[in-house]
């Protein structure tokens, strides 16, 4: 088996946490009408189109017009997005820092909207040690696509069996091994720690 040269991190619910819930409990109290709201009305299915690369412009607007009562949570989702990550998944940075100490190269691949990502990025310094990211929403390509992957080996300069790549998404996964990348199923940092060791990637 060839062994991996270079570590891909998807980043939301490997790098850093996201929910939105974390945004919208501030702005509704009811836990019954909040639930209505993040299955109805701001979902995780609605906002994946802007992570394919659909404006907020356009999204926005048709929502309000479809739940005009919410019109100012809508409103929110565009202008507060940071707000749906709370703060870092606990132990991933250590181990991106230690893979960049042990000169593995570091890259990334992650389902999100190009606006939101434009606001989120700088205040997390730790893609400062990345070398390139891929952004779903720039490329209109999103994971699973392998089209996303192909462009990932393109970009990186390395084929598929000299990248590890972990992600949260099983589908995502099932992606990357079916190019021949190493692939890790991430639940925590002690399982991803394991498999880098396993590798000796750090």
């Amino acid at each position: 088996m060839t062994m991996p040269k270079a570590a891909v991190f998807d980043v939301g619910r490997v790098i850093v946490q996201w929910d939105l819930r974390a945004l919208f409990a501030k702005l509704i109290d009811d836990s019954q009408e909040l639930d209505w709201f993040l299955s109805h009305v701001v979902t995780e299915e609605w906002h994946f189109q802007h992570d394919a690369g659909r404006p907020l412009d356009e999204m926005v607007p048709e929502r309000i017009a479809e739940f005009p009562k919410y019109e100012a949570h809508i409103r929110a989702y565009a202008s507060r997005f940071n707000e749906t990550v709370p703060g870092p998944i606990a132990g991933t940075e250590a181990l991106i820092r230690a893979l960049h100490a042990n000169g593995i190269p570091l890259f990334g691949i992650t389902n999100f909207g190009a606006e939101f990502w434009a606001e989120f990025r700088p205040d997390w310094p730790v893609f400062d040690l990345f070398q390139d990211i891929i952004v779903s929403g720039e490329e209109k390509l999103v994971k699973p696509d392998p089209a996303i992957y192909a462009l990932a080996e393109q970009r990186f300069g390395l084929s598929g069996d000299a990248l590890f790549f972990t992600d949260d998404n099983p589908a995502n996964i099932d992606a990357a091994t079916a190019r021949g990348w190493h692939a890790h199923l991430f639940d925590g940092a002690e399982g991803l720690e394991a498999e880098l060791k396993r590798l000796n990637l750090i």
